[in-house]
């Protein structure tokens, strides 16, 4: 049995002057074991355009910002489906990453964050269409980069994953700290679950497939992961296995989800909607839904149709950690997806 979070979980903090980290010590409720989330906690601003978007022009719209980032969004899903989450990311002490530790506050989580006082919590920034389609988006992630391997081996980290039902991470990270993460959770045999982020990004996850229980990507993702121009989620499925990457789940917007394991691929239509608010942390959300059934139990179809139950209401609201999301209410709307498609 894993033992349950510690009540007093260390928020590292680094000062400009100095190499040591002070602790700060928080309290929480030391009931369950903690499912772990490291990596992409910052802030997101979302501008969206009212009408056409004109290029190369000025476009009336709204603005708002609010806590994101892949891990972070899928933490808040999975604390309001019921799980006990620590999130650990690196922030600045700036009132940007106040914005972040209040959302995991909101959300339920154990926020133990590594805290760079000199420096800015990373930000993103999207342009939306008035359809919700992201037009451009903009990272400043620099922040992430001093995520290194060293803070995968404190010590209080390494116990924190080896007393974890599951770990979930994101390609914010760079490279060599996702190789550290994957060593530290086979060593300890903790299923390691990651969201790719971004072309750019997903790439660092190579060196790691085969470390990996769950992968999450787009379709763009999955192709540039998989050096292809294939489009057909089927192909790109086998293409990604023969890679190394045990199981994994790949989107394609309106045209649904795929995922595959070594038993085969199946495909799900997206959840009925009566609107579609903003995609910004559809992906993230059905990772949430995703990790939440397999913890259960569920097989790799079943988690799909769970994921994609979980993605709907994120697309349904303007937040990209949606709010409204419990156990009762996924459980509802997974009743509304069809069931999966075996591919092959």
């Amino acid at each position: 049995m894993k033992p349950p979070c510690h009540p007093f979980a260390a928020r590292i903090v680094v000062r400009a002057d100095a190499h040591d980290a002070g602790i700060e010590g928080r309290m929480t409720d030391p009931t369950r074991p903690c499912l772990l989330a490291i990596g992409g906690a910052h802030v997101d601003y979302r501008g969206t355009v009212a009408g056409a978007t004109r290029p190369g022009a000025s476009n009336p719209g709204t603005w708002r910002a609010e806590a994101g980032g892949g891990v972070l969004n899928a933490a808040s899903s999975l604390a309001r489906l019921g799980h006990s989450v620590r999130l650990v990311a690196p922030r600045g002490g700036d009132p940007a990453g106040e914005i972040v530790a209040e959302a995991a506050a909101a959300a339920g989580i154990l926020d133990t964050p590594l805290t760079f006082l000199d420096r800015a919590t990373p930000t993103y920034t999207a342009i939306l269409g008035a359809d919700g389609d992201l037009v451009v988006g903009l990272a400043d992630m620099a922040l992430y980069d001093r995520f290194g391997p060293k803070q995968i081996m404190r010590r209080d980290l390494r116990d924190a994953i080896a007393a974890a039902p599951a770990v979930v991470t994101d390609a914010n990270l760079p490279g060599e700290t996702l190789k550290a993460l994957a060593a530290a959770c086979a060593g300890a045999d903790v299923p390691l679950f990651a969201i790719a982020i971004s072309p750019a990004k997903v790439v660092r996850l190579r060196p790691v497939l085969g470390s990996l229980s769950g992968l999450f990507m787009n379709a763009a993702e999955a192709r540039t992961l998989g050096d292809t121009g294939q489009t057909a989620p089927g192909a790109l499925a086998r293409i990604l296995s023969e890679k190394g990457l045990a199981r994994g789940v790949i989107t394609f917007g309106s045209e649904g989800a795929c995922a595959f394991d070594g038993g085969g691929c199946w495909h799900v239509p997206p959840a009925p909607l009566d609107r579609v608010a903003d995609v910004t942390g559809a992906g993230d959300a059905l990772a949430a839904g995703f990790v939440h059934a397999t913890l259960a139990g569920s097989s790799t179809a079943e988690a799909l149709r769970f994921g994609t139950a979980a993605a709907a209401f994120a697309v349904s609201s303007h937040a990209a950690a949606p709010t409204t999301i419990d156990r009762m209410a996924l459980e509802g709307a997974d009743d509304a997806v069809p069931p999966a498609e075996r591919l092959f």
